[in-house]
């Protein structure tokens, strides 16, 4: 199976994974419920989704109870979210500037996040910060390797 981080999952894969993660389980059917009613898409187009998510092992048959498979995510909504953001920050070259100086020009960013944001750094191990880009399985890996 492949790596969580790997998955890219589309746009429209995301929305039927949201609906998945929020309710934890369930058939093509129940997903298919829980997408927004304005464009909620036909039954075949959410199980050809779900198939593909299968595909990529972004979710798993869970059982079958009569005619209808379970599925269940694989990928967690906050591995897939740190996907997306590192994907965008690549598009970027790397850096969140110009990602933040969006959010602060569209209002999206207050003082009360970037005081978040402060004590989360403030917070996190000093070779995570000498290295923007690491995590810590990184660090652990070269503290080994030393």
């Amino acid at each position: 199976m492949a790596r969580e981080t790997e998955r890219k999952l589309t746009k429209f894969e995301l929305e039927v994974m949201q609906a998945l993660w929020d309710i934890g389980s369930g058939s093509v059917r129940q997903i298919q419920e829980r997408l927004p009613e304005k464009r909620r898409p036909a039954y075949t187009t959410v199980q050809t989704i779900v198939r593909r998510l299968e595909e990529k092992g972004a979710v798993r048959r869970l059982k079958k109870i009569g005619n209808a498979l379970i599925f269940e995510p694989m990928v967690s909504r906050k591995s897939a979210h740190h996907r997306l953001i590192d994907d965008l920050l690549e598009a970027f070259g790397g850096s969140a500037r110009p990602l933040m100086a969006h959010l602060a020009e569209t209002g999206k960013l207050n003082l009360a996040d970037l005081k978040d944001l402060e004590d989360m750094l403030a917070e996190r191990p000093a070779d995570l910060s000498e290295n923007p880009g690491a995590t810590s399985k990184d660090t652990t890996a070269r503290r080994k390797r030393k």
